[in-house]
């Protein structure tokens, strides 16, 4: 459906579900005082945070393709590959969140390549494990091909790696088992994943590491060389023929485990990202690691082994099962306390969450008291995730603030804070302000805005509630922020 004038628009975002009927009457009165047309609605729906930017972008274009698929809105691009793209979505028939993996419109045509992603997708629905990122869905709309899964709200390891560094051994012993415990049980059912690698890996929000698309899994050898096609799983292909390893190999995604935990440990990969393909094919990539404890001799020798052992470059000089290697990661950490993993539960949606959101490593117990910061700056991301840690609080952060405030609705944490200079300009930051504000009122969630310098000026626009307090002192302390979230709830203290 395309649109030309303001009514033609108005009626393809209510019969497309992007916004209720009563929120755009709302928007649509907001305008008459201007001169009403398209691009002004545009601006107050993205004003008052009804619209994504990504939304926001296709419609200024006059595009209507990528704004709908099947039942799902999709409210922003998480990734991008050769292959396909992942999504945010939201159902437009109950608003759950899920994560939509779609397949690029010029493989759409394949029907080999088709065939490939929704055998991906079935695959995928069999597997129901804590450390597997569930696939829901297999569907179509149109010539577009897509899976929907749980929405992981946190990030992959190769975001969390730019602003974390390296994780203590500790947390990486601790991903690495989660890891090795997915791998686990998907080779009880007969499957392996083909494609491990960073990306692939989620943190979730309750500090819990999940494997995503098994893109390879199973037994079929013949996918292999269409996989290669479009540029997945070359680095197995070539570490397997290069050590005259069989194909699928369930040691195969043992060594890749070995590498992602590598750069847990120490922040550096142990050989060099390329997207060049003659360069991935290299056998000598794989076969000349710097050990690790040339990176970090600090590394206790027990961890140093057992990323050595899994990845010795011959299969059998490698760990041979994911049990095994569970095995000795729990010898080293411990038996570790149980995490309630709610996210299934609550948001019921997906994977590749592209430095969207990022997490505190550590694994919370349940008393410890939670708080969401909106902040898009990475430095000061991780001045307010050490600060809050050290003093012993769970730390969510979300770059935008109609995630936090959906989050709100559906597993409130304790307080949340808004960082005014990630809000945009001083409409944008009143508007967020009001909206956190009533849900905040809902949710019995304490909240602090914080004012910077160029936003002073909207002080007198904002009222504070029981719930709800502005800092406008300058300069604003995190010291300042803790303070005052203790004062809105003591449950934070």
């Amino acid at each position: 459906m395309s649109f030309s004038t303001l009514a033609d628009f108005q009626s393809f975002l209510v019969k497309t579900k992007l916004i209720e009927p009563v929120q755009l009457d709302e928007c649509v009165a907001a305008i008459q005082e201007q001169q009403p047309n398209i691009d002004s609605l545009i601006t107050v729906l993205e004003r008052r945070h009804l619209l994504t930017p990504y939304q926001v972008a296709k419609l200024k274009k006059r595009e209507t393709d990528g704004l709908r698929l099947g039942a799902y809105k999709l409210l922003y691009r998480n990734a991008s590959g050769s292959f396909a793209r992942v999504f945010r979505g939201c159902s437009v028939d109950d608003g759950r969140m899920v994560g939509i993996k779609m397949l690029r419109q010029r493989w759409a045509e394949d029907p080999r390549t088709v065939m490939l992603f929704r055998r991906e997708g079935e695959l995928g629905k069999r597997l129901k494990h804590k450390n597997i990122v569930p696939i829901y869905e297999v569907g179509s709309d149109g010539n577009q091909h897509f899976l929907t899964m749980e929405f992981v709200e946190g990030g992959n390891f190769r975001e969390l790696l730019k602003s974390r560094g390296k994780f203590t051994p500790e947390e990486a012993c601790r991903y690495a088992m989660d890891i090795a415990e997915g791998l686990e049980y998907a080779l009880r059912l007969g499957l392996t994943h083909r494609d491990l690698k960073l990306t692939n890996v989620l943190l979730s929000a309750q500090g819990v590491a999940k494997l995503v698309d098994f893109g390879l899994a199973g037994q079929d050898a013949g996918l292999t060389a269409m996989e290669e096609e479009i540029d997945r799983a070359v680095e197995y292909a070539t570490l397997e023929r290069s050590t005259n390893a069989p194909e699928n190999d369930p040691r195969s995604d043992l060594y890749f485990l070995g590498a992602i935990f590598y750069e847990l440990l120490t922040g550096t990969p142990p050989y060099p990202p390329t997207r060049n393909i003659a360069e991935r094919k290299q056998a000598s990539r794989y076969r000349h690691v710097r050990p690790i404890r040339q990176v970090d001799p600090s590394l206790p020798p027990s961890i140093v082994a057992v990323v050595d052992r899994l990845m010795e470059i011959h299969p059998h000089s490698r760990y041979q099962t994911p049990t095994e290697v569970v095995q000795d990661l729990r010898a080293i950490v411990g038996d570790r306390p149980p995490v309630v993993d709610r996210s299934s539960a609550i948001e019921r949606g997906s994977a590749a969450e592209s430095g969207d959101a990022s997490v505190s490593a550590a694994v919370p117990s349940p008393a410890t008291p939670t708080i969401l910061c909106v902040e898009n700056r990475l430095k000061q991301q991780d001045s307010l995730r050490e600060y809050f840690n050290k003093h012993g609080y769970r730390v969510l952060l979300l770059r935008d603030v109609e995630r936090a405030i959906k989050r709100l609705e559906t597993s409130p944490p304790q307080g949340l804070v808004l960082m005014a200079e990630s809000l945009g300009n001083d409409d944008e930051a009143v508007g967020a302000y009001a909206k956190a504000v009533n849900s905040c009122r809902k949710s019995k969630t304490a909240l602090v805005f914080v004012l910077s310098k160029k936003h002073l000026d909207i002080k007198s626009q904002l009222t504070e509630t029981p719930l709800a307090k502005i800092l406008a002192e300058q300069p604003v302390t995190l010291r300042n922020i803790r303070i005052a979230l203790e004062e809105l709830c003591p449950k934070v203290e």
